[in-house]
Formats: structure tokens, C-alpha cells, sequence
């Protein structure tokens, strides 16, 4: 009977240390993931080599020195290089797709809002503040400040905005000339895509992957503002609008990428597709 008390002694501690195991290893495991050494005490700590596996995430990626004419160049060399991709087929497809759903209201919303006295004084303003010139200049500007106050992180935001609205207009005028679109007050035949639409998303988006999305959310709607101001002015259809604010997205979301995981990514999922926002701290 002696031994089999033994046995059942034995047995009863084993169980002991078995269910002391787990709580001593979940207190190991945080000291892991902080990459210092596993804890003494852990009865079952994961062996020194595994520590490789669990290490810090990475940091932001350092800001690069100023950004000068000649590396503004050669960026956007590798700007139209990452052109054709997935994601920006997939912008290119959300923006044709909702300007051919809306292209059978083009006549009715125009005309409701050229005959519009609010909506024409209301909008007046979008025409001069969306213009080229006027996104060059503030881009421009916030460039010059960065380099004259000594901070890259200014100057690249500056530069980034300058290389959107670069790529911008290099997708916009091509496609003016290839699709032949009459203006609603029949000025011209350039009248697709909106130039102003895509400019000012372009600049949007920029800031967007720089500042995220609290100082990117002014910048959205002014540049919808800026967009819908065409209607009124008669100068632009609403399809016209539509599918120029996505190639702005496009612009500005292709100069910011290189390296770096974009914030707003498409995902396929079970019967279509979504658009996810994934914050990152790091800019370009």
C-alpha cells in the first residue's frame, strides 16, 4: 500500500506543475514579445532562438533630407512606373463605374444647378481656388517653408503635393484629347475628365497619407466643393466630376506609395469587394 501511495503522491504533483504551467508561461510571454530574455521562473519558456519570431514592429521609416529638383525627377520617373498596378485599375474601375451611373443625370443636374442662384454664388468661388495654378502655388509654398525653416517632414509634404498634381494632369490632359467630351455650354470638347476634380483630389489625397485622416478631412471636402463647382459654372457634367475625382485619388495615392502601405486599400471579399482604412503613422 506504501507504493501505491508513492505512485498517487506522484501522480497528484505532476498534476500540480502541469496546471502551475500556464499561468507562469503567459507571464514569460509579454518579456518575449518586448525581445528581452524569457523570465527564470517560466517552467516552460520558449527556447532562446525562438525569440527571432516574436520581435518588435518596425518604426516609421526615417524622413529623407530635403527633396531637391533633380530627386523631384527622378521620383517622378518612378511615380509613372507605379502607374499601372491592381489597386489603381481598381479606383480607375470604382471611379468609370460611378460616372456611367450617373451619366443618365447629367442634363438634370446641371440644369437644376446652373438655374440655381445659391448654388451658382455658393460654388462661384471653386473655380479660382481649384485651379492649377493656385494648388501649385500652395504646394509650393508649404515646399519653401520646410526648406527655409530647416524640416524635412514639411518640405516632403510639399513636394509629395507638387509631384500629385504633376501626375495628375499628366493622366487628365491625355484623356481630355482621347475621349473628345463636349462641355455643356459647348465652349470645347475637353470637358472629360473634370481637371479641377482630379487636381484638387490629388492634393487631397497627398495630405491624407501625410497627415491622416484628421487633417485630410477639410482637404476632402474642400476638394468636393471644388469639384461640384463646375456644375453650376456649366463648365463640366457631373459624370465628368465623378470619374476626375478618382484620378486624383489615383495621382496622389501613386506619388505616396513607394515602400509604404497605402491607407486605404481595396480587399476582394466574399461576394465583392471593400475598401479598408489601415492607419500608419509613417510618411513618405
Amino acid at each position: 500500500m506504501s507504493s501505491v501511495n508513492r505512485r498517487v503522491q506522484q501522480m497528484a504533483a505532476v498534476l500540480v506543475l502541469c496546471l502551475a504551467a500556464t499561468p507562469l508561461r503567459a507571464q514569460t510571454a509579454p518579456s518575449l514579445v518586448q525581445g528581452r530574455e524569457p523570465s527564470p521562473t517560466g517552467l516552460f519558456a520558449l527556447p532562446v532562438e525562438d525569440e527571432q519570431v516574436i520581435t518588435q514592429p518596425a518604426g516609421p521609416a526615417p524622413t529623407p533630407r530635403h527633396t531637391g529638383i533633380k530627386a523631384m525627377v527622378k521620383d517622378l520617373g518612378s511615380d509613372f512606373k507605379h502607374l499601372p498596378s491592381k489597386e489603381n485599375l481598381f479606383w480607375a474601375g470604382v471611379g468609370g463605374g460611378l460616372a456611367l451611373a450617373v451619366h443618365p443625370a447629367d442634363d438634370n443636374v446641371n440644369q437644376s444647378l446652373v438655374n440655381s442662384d445659391f448654388a451658382h454664388n455658393f460654388f462661384k468661388a471653386g473655380e479660382v481656388l481649384g485651379e492649377l495654378p493656385t494648388l501649385l502655388a500652395s504646394a509650393a509654398t508649404v515646399y519653401a517653408v520646410g526648406r527655409l525653416k530647416d524640416k524635412p517632414k514639411v518640405s516632403h509634404v510639399g513636394m509629395d503635393l507638387i509631384q500629385s498634381l504633376i501626375v495628375s494632369e499628366a493622366m487628365v490632359q491625355p484623356l481630355k484629347y482621347a475621349t473628345r467630351r463636349e462641355r455643356p455650354d459647348g465652349s470645347s470638347k475637353n470637358s472629360f475628365p473634370s481637371g479641377h476634380a482630379a487636381d484638387t483630389f490629388a492634393f487631397a489625397t497627398a495630405l491624407e497619407r501625410h497627415l491622416g485622416w484628421k487633417g485630410a478631412v477639410p482637404a476632402y471636402i474642400f476638394s468636393s466643393y471644388v469639384a461640384i463647382s463646375r456644375l453650376p459654372a456649366n463648365r463640366h457634367w457631373l459624370s465628368d466630376a465623378v470619374f476626375g475625382s478618382s484620378v486624383g485619388i489615383i495621382a496622389g495615392r501613386t506619388v505616396t506609395r513607394h515602400g509604404k502601405p497605402f491607407p486605404v486599400v481595396a480587399v476582394s471579399v466574399p461576394g465583392g469587394a471593400a475598401i479598408m482604412y489601415v492607419h500608419n503613422g509613417a510618411g513618405r
